[in-house]
């Protein structure tokens, strides 16, 4: 799969502000900005993404994602 693939499922299956992905067709990093996130845990945040990509990591097209979630506020804030 190449970035922009992954960056198409992410944004059907949920709401971003931000969407930032980059890979070498293996190995790939996110950073997902979304108002979704605002109350959860990291780890609410992490599925609530996988949840996006589920069929893709079933098959095995996709086996290697990390990612950074933030809120709109904490992206902001991150970005001085």
């Amino acid at each position: 799969m190449d970035p922009e693939q992954i960056k198409q499922l992410i944004l059907a299956g949920m709401a971003c502000e931000y969407l930032d992905l980059d890979g070498d067709g293996q190995h790939f990093q996110a950073t997902v900005v979304s108002n979704e996130f605002a109350g959860k845990s990291r780890v609410q945040r992490q599925q609530r993404v996988y949840q996006t990509l589920r069929e893709k990591l079933a098959t095995g097209e996709l086996h290697a994602l990390s990612f950074k979630t933030l809120t709109p506020e904490e992206w902001s804030a991150q970005r001085g």
